[in-house]
């Protein structure tokens, strides 16, 4: 018997057949899926910052929250608008994430918690694989909207973090790939 098996072990590796299970264990391969993500939980944090990140895998858009995050709303639109205004909010690239967080980036004074020195470059991504654009929506009524520019509607994740220290983050990976 176990000449029969040494022997069929052999033969796969002489026609250069891999197991199953080797061909599906691709380091890339998400289950994401690009349908729109929510979490209706509110908070009394606010926005402090927005970073960008680059992986092997996805670009990475973190929302830096002073405290406990709130929940979040991101989905594919085909136009991305102001909050109230309902302007619209131009975006570069060939397709377009609404970013809304239920954390305003304003106290309760008004005074703004994340300083940004424009609207339409948030963030430099220039050289991302899957990220195009950064850009300022609208931040009112505890919500802030940023909108994402992608190159092409790929899967994409959103989870919270907690920290460092007392703050925590909201994350939004978008795959390279299908």
């Amino acid at each position: 018997m176990w000449r029969r098996l040494g022997a069929l072990v052999l033969a796969i590796a002489a026609i250069g057949v891999a197991p199953v299970a080797a061909d599906a264990a691709s380091p890339c391969a998400v289950t994401w899926g690009s349908l729109g993500k929510l979490d209706r939980h509110m908070s009394g944090a606010h926005l402090v910052n927005i970073r960008a990140g680059q992986h092997e895998c996805f670009d990475r858009l973190v929302f830096d929250i002073d405290g406990r995050a709130g929940g979040f709303t991101v989905r594919y639109v085909t136009t991305m608008t102001g909050l109230a205004s309902g302007r619209p909010v131009p975006l570069r690239g060939g397709a377009f994430l609404e970013v809304i967080i239920r954390d305003p980036a304003y106290d309760l004074t008004g005074r703004s918690t994340f300083p940004r020195a424009g609207r339409s470059e948030l963030v430099n991504v220039s050289g991302y694989r899957t990220f195009r654009q950064v850009a300022w929506a609208e931040s009112q009524e505890g919500l802030t909207a940023v909108g994402l520019g992608v190159r092409a509607r790929l899967p994409f994740r959103v989870f919270a973090l907690a920290g460092p220290g007392t703050g925590s983050r909201i994350v939004v990976d978008v795959a390279h790939t299908w």
